[in-house]
């Protein structure tokens, strides 16, 4: 009998997901204590972020760039003696404004909501320091006016940064004015990653550059309490191109297979479309659930990489060039799963890996560090 690729997509599920195959326990929760697992590692990180003063754009001159001192210019990686100040920064902002939110969460200590806060207002609300809604100029060559699409990579840091803005809003150090301040900016980020030429390059690629952008829009678009429609539109192409676009029959992510970290990449790229679920999902609808009609989803992806994740050695395809002994790392993708597809292994496996890495350039490839403010919900 023929045999469709919705058909092997199904058995090849169904093989990787046998709890026997796995070792699991079907009792296993698929709901960790969030709160608990990361609890000394949250106020760690806080700590550390409550002693760093506030470090916008402004304060750190790019001497090639060609815009005013608020906008983010950065250059290729691999250019010599390339300006990567602007990217430390933004990064930095990354780590500490959501574990200073997380940290706030745990303990309602107010110290963290303040601190958090006034890295807010120097980046997003002050307007001598905030900085220009795009990345316009972001990984610009040599002899180039403009940056490149895989620039737009280098904001993944605003989307944890805008996951926290909810649970901040409970404290007084967050004013109405401020909040409306930093929404609007965001709004106005979502406005470039639509309109923008080299936003939309990024957007239209077929790899973890357009899983970036997509989760970047989701998580400007989700504080815009007031419009649904981008979300609307961000999960119909999520449905539409998307998963087409980036997910193999056999459930890899085959144009990261042909990059120079295969493995890295797979898991990187996992970890972008995993939370991009997380934010284009709703009580009534979950974009997890979301399949193409002869092929695979996010079920499929997950089960694929899932073996590779437990054990590294068993990964088929080329080993990376760089740092890959040192992977995988406790994926969030594993976490948001096992409660989307109630997989307890997934779970299990989360638990047991390293949650963070020293490495910059591993860190990069890690976009989700504070999941407590992914899986919980803020207080009204």
């Amino acid at each position: 009998m023929h045999s469709t690729r919705r058909d092997f997509c199904s058995q090849t599920l169904a093989a990787l997901l046998a709890p026997a195959a796995l070792g699991q326990s079907a009792t296993s929760s698929v709901r960790p204590n969030v709160a608990a697992i990361d609890h000394d590692r949250i106020l760690a990180a806080a700590d550390r972020s409550l002693t760093e003063k506030p470090n916008p754009l402004t304060t750190i001159p790019a001497d090639r760039s060609s815009g005013p001192p608020n906008d983010y210019y950065s250059e290729p990686g691999d250019q010599s003696s390339a300006f990567t100040a602007h990217r430390d920064a933004l990064s930095a902002l990354g780590h500490s404004v959501p574990a200073l939110a997380a940290a706030y969460v745990i303990t309602h200590d107010d110290r963290y909501a303040k601190h958090a806060a006034a890295h807010l207002e120097a980046w997003f609300v002050t307007p001598v320091t905030a900085m220009t809604p795009t990345l316009e100029f972001a990984q610009v060559a040599t002899s180039a006016k403009t940056g490149k699409p895989e620039g737009v990579i280098e904001g993944l840091p605003l989307v944890e940064i805008a996951q926290s803005i909810p649970f901040l809003t409970t404290s007084e150090a967050l004013t109405p004015a401020s909040l409306e301040a930093i929404t609007k900016w965001f709004i106005s980020y979502l406005d470039w990653l639509n309109s923008s030429r080299t936003a939309g390059l990024a957007r239209d690629m077929r790899d973890h550059n357009a899983s970036s952008w997509l989760l970047q829009a989701a998580a400007a678009a989700k504080l815009n309490l007031k419009d649904d429609r981008p979300l609307t539109t961000l999960r119909h192409q999520f449905r539409s191109s998307t998963i087409r676009a980036q997910i193999g029959f056999d459930g890899n992510f085959q144009h990261e297979l042909t990059t120079p970290n295969p493995y890295r990449n797979s898991l990187f790229n996992l970890d972008l479309l995993a939370g991009a679920c997380e934010l284009l999902s709703t009580r009534f609808e979950s974009v997890w659930e979301y399949e193409l009609q002869d092929g695979p989803g996010m079920r499929v992806a997950i089960a694929r990489l899932f073996p590779f994740i437990a054990n590294r050695g068993t990964w088929p395809y080329r080993a990376d060039s760089a740092f890959f002994t040192q992977l995988p790392l406790r994926r969030p993708a594993l976490l948001f799963a096992a409660r989307a597809y109630s997989r307890p292994e997934y779970a299990e496996l989360w638990k047991t890996l390293p949650a963070d890495t020293s490495n910059a350039e591993l860190d990069r490839t890690f976009p989700i560090r504070q999941p407590l403010l992914w899986i919980t919900r803020p207080r009204p």
